[in-house]
């Protein structure tokens, strides 16, 4: 019973202050234009943010290498012996993506390493020699997997959880923005063909990306905000396209009233959660577009389209680019308003 009372009046009290969570204060913004516009508040329905790609769609197929018994007998008194006993055992069949690229990357310094203690050897040199080889070629397929195909990402893109809070910070995302940029630039050094690149870190990150929601909360925002500021900037137009607020650029009572609104619950409330949710795109986004940019020629089909809606800040689709248009237009419409009315900011 206790637990019921409290929620309840943790409900009355969000009810009462519509400004502490996202969805809420937009709806309430919208709502509070229509008032002062004689309109009627129409709320469109927010739109079903994309599922993050299934991990069966996200994970690319790893090609095997196939050396023969003979030839790995061959060659007793090389460490490229373990490192293919090691993905020949039970543990070794099943390996998770992070495991199977330091085993591509061990595999491609055992070759190294064995490639000059074959030299009396030249059919299982070349052999080593075609391996090795194969292994580099394939290398950004295990690469992707250990990036993009790892179940440690999914809970990250989550689409649960809601927008980011009203209250939300660039130090709350602070270790998201690093890890992403450390990996990119780690990928960077390994196309450049640096091979001993260290991903120490990455089993970290995984951890991190696991315990964390921040880019489906990002989303989320963007979502709503794009519907919530069309609903109103479609408010104003319509009021517009009526009839004059103001004549001869002459304040009146409504436009008094509407001016009041404006500087209370737009730029006192919206535009810096808006301005919050900019910085939050400007410190995350450019980090995981460039992971999967960067990556785009194993990029599996099934993802292409989810990163060009959500990760990718051009294009017709692209949700932010949709963001930044529905920004200038409502912004647009108010300096309409307010200039008709002689009340336009630094005017």
């Amino acid at each position: 019973m206790r637990s019921l009372v409290g929620s309840l009046i943790l409900l009355m009290l969000t009810g009462c202050q519509p400004f502490s969570e996202p969805e809420s204060m937009m709806e309430e913004y919208v709502e509070r234009v229509a008032r002062v516009f004689d309109q009627p508040a129409e709320l469109s329905p927010l739109p079903v943010t994309g599922l993050f790609p299934r991990r069966r769609d996200r994970r690319l197929p790893m090609p095997e290498l196939d050396l023969s018994m003979l030839d790995f007998l061959s060659l007793y008194g090389c460490d490229l012996q373990h490192v293919v006993g090691e993905r020949n055992s039970g543990l070794g069949r099943v390996m998770q993506p992070l495991n199977q690229l330091r085993y591509e990357l061990k595999f491609i310094h055992a070759a190294d390493d064995c490639i000059g203690a074959l030299e009396d050897d030249p059919s299982l040199r070349e052999a080593v020699v075609f391996a090795r080889h194969s292994k580099v070629t394939t290398l950004p397929i295990a690469v992707w997997n250990a990036s993009w195909g790892v179940e440690e990402i999914e809970p990250l893109f989550t689409r649960t959880e809601g927008a980011l809070p009203v209250t939300v910070s660039v130090a709350d995302i602070s270790d998201l923005e690093v890890d992403v940029r450390l990996l990119v630039q780690r990928l960077g050094e390994l196309r450049k063909g640096k091979l001993d690149t260290d991903f120490g870190f990455l089993g970290e990150v995984h951890q991190r990306w696991q315990a964390e929601d921040r880019m489906g909360q990002l989303i989320k925002s963007g979502q709503l905000l794009v519907t919530r500021l069309n609903d109103a900037a479609d408010i104003i137009e319509h009021r517009l396209a009526a009839r004059p607020v103001c004549l001869n650029g002459q304040p009146n009572n409504q436009a008094e009233i509407a001016r009041s609104m404006f500087f209370a619950v737009y730029a006192g409330k919206v535009q810096p959660y808006i301005a919050a949710v900019t910085r939050i795109r400007q410190h995350l986004l450019p980090g995981f577009h460039e992971l999967g940019a960067t990556q785009r020629n194993v990029m599996p089909a099934a993802f292409e389209g989810y990163f060009n809606r959500y990760l990718t800040e051009a294009g017709e689709n692209s949700l932010w680019r949709q963001l930044d248009q529905a920004i200038k237009r409502h912004t647009r419409l108010w300096q309409d308003v307010l200039g008709q009315c002689g009340m336009r900011p630094g005017a």
